[in-house]
């Protein structure tokens, strides 16, 4: 375990680069596809970068936008943001451009940092290509001139980046998270391991919450990060392999696809410490089959990207919890409350109730939103700030906690609660099941009724209504699939997690 004795309170992450570069200058700090940079490089880019903005009258608390695929510029342009003060807006290369421009205006962007992949639409703030193309002025020329940049005292409070929930379709919402939060999952990352020696590897996006909490946490310490700009299961083992990785996060199915590549277990991985996990839900059997195949820790972490109350589940330390999300993690409290927003009993097994929670890295709030701010928070009777997590779980005897599903993908069905989940789990049973999910679809008799989509296993020719009845056969009456669909592959956002919505558009479409 890491000693964490040296530690400060509170340290600003441009700081923590800079001891490094001061300390370890040739230890390498990035790589992206061959590009490499070591810490003293990392540092200098970080200064002219920073230089950069505050000559262009960026200041303390301004927003800067950054709208590109993952690379070493992507990265050293995050950091150099924050060594001028200014908060980050990371945002999906993959949103429509009016969804692009709500972001930058609701942001208060003051630069767009982009690439040639990117469609901002028009107008917006003035635009630097990290690639070098015509998406903007090229970033080696906005750089020209910038020399050291004036002290900034970073804040704990301030803000350090703006994550938006919802930047494909629907309505923006932006998350802000200040330094404080991010220096929480600093210190919580040091029970697993993180050293001068860690090479971390990462292949979700930049602009993504589940990077992040293991990205920065890997530089706080000094140690490496190899960067992927998009994932692929043979390219993520290989790498690891020639790194020897020590950490890495995935979300579910990219563990699930790299448990199903038949050449798996002739990699070498024993360098591995612990593999992490977040973002959608996690198997039990899945889990079970990285723990048996995959040497060093499995840790899976249950939060928001609005912070609150986390759980950690230490898989390979209790492998009788597979079907849980762990509990608690030190210094969080985690509760339960009813529709009504009325607090469960602690400590009783059968109290089921939305997940709300409350720690040390919380979010300030939603980027000009009050009202979704407020419909986030709970307060309890002695005006402790709660943020609710929209997931319906309980506890059990242990403390460790089960969740059910999410709250707006509960189906309502003659006024009975039924779980997504449970069905999801049934179907997967099924030999001829490859990947499942189930949605709430309009009912005039009931209200709702739970819809099925599934995606069939190779090689396996079974019908829909064949599967249809052999599910039906295995659930409670009020649990019953009305229909259901195969299809060749779930929609799923950048981080795994199933889009419901366009499934539920999908089945109301036909």
């Amino acid at each position: 375990m890491t000693d964490t004795s040296n530690l400060p309170g509170f340290d600003a992450m441009p700081e923590r680069i800079r001891l490094h570069a001061r300390l370890a200058p040739e230890r390498t700090a990035l790589v992206v596809a061959g590009c490499r940079l070591n810490y003293a490089q990392l540092d200098a880019l970080m200064d002219r970068i920073a230089a950069a903005l505050q000559r262009d009258g960026i200041r303390p608390g301004d927003a800067v936008a950054v709208c590109a695929a993952t690379s070493v510029e992507y990265a050293a342009l995050f950091l150099g943001a924050l060594r001028a003060g200014a908060v980050v807006a990371p945002l999906a290369p993959g949103a429509t451009p009016e969804s692009l421009q709500r972001m930058l205006a609701d942001a208060d962007a003051k630069l767009l940092f982009l690439d040639a992949s990117v469609q901002p639409g028009e107008g917006g703030p003035p635009r630097i290509a990290l690639d070098g193309s015509a998406a903007g002025r090229a970033l080696s020329e906005w750089l020209e001139g910038a020399g050291q940049p004036a002290a900034v005292e970073i804040q704990p409070e301030w803000p350090f980046n703006i994550i938006y929930s919802s930047g494909t379709t629907g309505e923006p919402k932006g998350i802000v998270q200040p330094h404080s939060m991010r220096w929480a999952y600093a210190l919580r990352a040091a029970r697993y391991g993180y050293a001068g020696d860690t090479v971390t590897l990462l292949s979700t996006p930049l602009y993504s919450n589940t990077t992040l909490v293991v990205f920065f946490p890997t530089l706080a310490f000094g140690g490496c990060v190899v960067l992927m700009p998009r994932f692929d299961a043979r390219g993520t083992l290989e790498l690891a392999q020639k790194h020897r990785m020590t950490h890495t996060m995935l979300v579910p199915v990219q563990y699930q696809r790299l448990m199903a590549l038949p050449e798996f277990d002739t990699f070498d991985l024993s360098s591995t410490r612990y593999k992490f996990c977040t973002s959608a839900p996690f198997g039990a059997e899945l889990k079970a089959e990285v723990l048996r195949r995959w040497p060093g820790g499995l840790v899976e972490f249950y939060g928001m990207t609005e912070g609150g109350g986390s759980c950690v589940l230490e898989a390979h330390l209790h492998p009788d919890k597979l079907h849980t999300v762990g509990r608690p993690a030190p210094g969080h409290e985690l509760r339960l409350v009813d529709a009504e927003g009325r607090e469960l009993p602690a400590g009783d097994p059968a109290a089921v109730g939305e997940v709300v929670g409350h720690s040390a890295g919380m979010m300030r709030g939603y980027h000009k939103r009050p009202d979704a701010t407020r419909e986030a928070e709970w307060f309890d009777a002695t005006g402790k700030r709660f943020i609710r997590t929209g997931d319906i779980g309980r506890f059990d005897a242990d403390g460790f906690l089960t969740l059910l599903d999410r709250r707006k993908d509960l189906i309502i069905s003659g006024g009975f609660n039924i779980y997504p989940s449970d069905l999801e789990a049934t179907l997967r049973e099924h030999p001829a099941v490859a990947d499942a999910a189930v949605v709430g679809a309009p009912s005039a008799r009931w209200g709702e009724t739970p819809v099925g989509f599934v995606v069939r296993r190779e090689g396996h020719a079974m019908d829909e209504d064949e599967l249809l009845q052999w599910t039906n056969a295995r659930l409670g009456r009020m649990q019953r699939l009305q229909s259901l669909h195969f299809i060749n592959e779930l929609p799923r956002s950048a981080i795994g997690k199933v889009l419901k919505r366009e499934l539920r558009e999908r089945h109301q479409a036909a």
